[in-house]
């Protein structure tokens, strides 16, 4: 009698029917695919979705056991985007959270392929696996059953596009040591998009110190976390060699900082209320007696869309033909002019 019980509790548990699940999109061939950092360092490449995108697809319920039935308590998908901070793992947050029902209670006797489609899908942040956080986007399919539900997770890649104006406010700033060092430098714009080039100049007014070096650094720093459990991670994403040996008054150094090397993503300032990501340019000074002096100024990225606007060709040439002032800038400019006025 015993032994009767067992084996029927064990074919209950272990068993009976199950199923496999399998998430196909309907535009999976057409569809382009982004790289992505996982949490542990590596790239993957995942479907890529923007804002306002429908997402469509299939559900395939693959039975074990063919011709033996499954019973459930009814089979849905859902569209996830979520928040998880390292340090409160477990605790997902929520901002996209949207369910569509497949199936009613009842139970399959063959394999079978459930249509889904979630229209217009809002998705109002960028995709980001960093330091203390993750904001993930991902369809998971669900056959709900008494004991141990049967689920299948697919992770998607979300971009955000901006339209920043080609033409915006230059950085300018200056670094002093009373008496000792006094430097002025300009950078083109304030905001850059993520394949954009930083064009700037740094002027010498007054060298009393001998300076051996000088770099630019593109700093990254996530912030999460709110009141007082917020995390500071600072990055130094990339160094960049302005001068090897000493300057001299009046002397003036142009950079060009190509940004489309570099693992960037747009700045994000307080997503969801969670984290944020900042990029700042850091310029470094080193002096003979390995004296290090600093100055430090916010830049916005963004991403840029395919669609490119008439003028922006007219604004690129005024900005680079003001920093460089070369005849091939003045022949960008009135080329630009040109195709505004055809």
């Amino acid at each position: 009698m015993e032994h009767t019980r067992l084996v029927i509790i064990m074919s209950f548990f272990s068993f009976g029917q199950s199923a496999e699940i399998d998430v196909v999109l309907n535009d999976a061939e057409t569809r382009k695919k982004a790289e992505h950092k996982t949490e542990d360092g590596k790239k993957d490449k995942y479907f890529l979705f923007y804002d306002g995108e429908t997402v469509s697809g299939k559900v395939n319920v693959t039975l074990k056991t063919p011709g033996k039935r499954l019973e459930h308590q009814g089979i849905k998908i859902e569209f996830v985007g979520q928040i998880e901070l390292y340090y409160d793992r477990g605790n997902h947050h929520e901002f996209v959270s949207l369910v569509k029902d497949l199936a009613r209670p009842g139970e399959i006797t063959q394999s079978q392929t459930f249509d889904f489609e979630f229209t217009h899908v809002e998705k109002p942040y960028e995709s980001y696996t960093g330091q203390n956080v993750k904001l993930r986007y991902f369809l998971r399919a669900t056959v709900i059953r008494r004991l141990n539900d049967i689920s299948k997770e697919m992770d998607i890649v979300v971009h955000t596009l901006s339209t920043y104006p080609e033409l915006n406010s230059s950085i300018k700033m200056e670094v002093g040591i009373e008496d000792c060092l006094h430097i002025e430098f300009e950078y083109n714009k304030s905001k850059y998009h993520l394949k954009d080039v930083i064009v700037g100049k740094i002027y010498f007014l007054l060298v009393r110190i001998k300076i051996k070096h000088m770099e630019i650094d593109i700093i990254k720093r996530e912030t999460t976390g709110t009141g007082p459990s917020v995390y500071h991670e600072n990055d130094t994403i990339a160094k960049y060699e302005i001068m090897d040996g000493a300057p001299v008054r009046g002397e003036s150094i142009p950079i060009r900082l190509f940004l489309a090397g570099y693992d960037l993503t747009p700045t994000m300032r307080d997503i969801n209320k969670k984290f944020s990501v900042r990029y700042y340019l850091n310029l470094v000074l080193i002096d003979e007696e390995e004296r290090r002096y600093f100055k430090q100024q916010e830049i916005t990225l963004w991403r840029k869309g395919d669609v490119v606007r008439k003028s922006m060709s007219h604004q690129a040439a005024i900005a680079s033909q003001r920093f460089e002032g070369s005849a091939a800038s003045e022949s960008a400019l009135e080329q630009a002019a040109k195709e505004e006025s055809g």
